[in-house]
């Protein structure tokens, strides 16, 4: 009878150590999870507030003034286009209109 108790007493120790091992894993793996979403939270709240700096910084208005200012450029008007023509096409052009075939 003594030894049947010792091996229950083992036994029982045994499963209240293991018992102990899995809370003590559990809060462990919470603790770590909460981080985790905490730190999931944080980076979709940088996420939108870039997106939101993107479309601030990407409007046309802004895009026209750094257009401006930075690489110096301006609008186009007639006085500064000019008309260029492909010497091989303008000839292929006068040769088809020249034999009366309509392309």
């Amino acid at each position: 009878m003594g030894r049947l108790n010792f091996i229950l007493l083992i036994a029982v120790l045994a499963s209240g150590l293991m018992l102990v091992r899995s809370a003590y894993e559990a809060r462990r793996l919470f603790t770590a999870v909460d981080r985790a979403q905490a730190e999931t939270r944080r980076l979709e709240a940088d996420s939108e507030r870039l997106q939101a700096e993107r479309h601030a910084q990407a409007t046309n208005l802004r895009v026209e003034k750094v257009a401006r200012e930075r690489l110096q450029m301006h609008g186009i008007t007639p006085a500064y286009s000019q008309q260029v023509e492909d010497q091989g096409v303008v000839a292929k052009a006068r040769t088809v209109a020249a034999s009366g075939v309509r392309p």
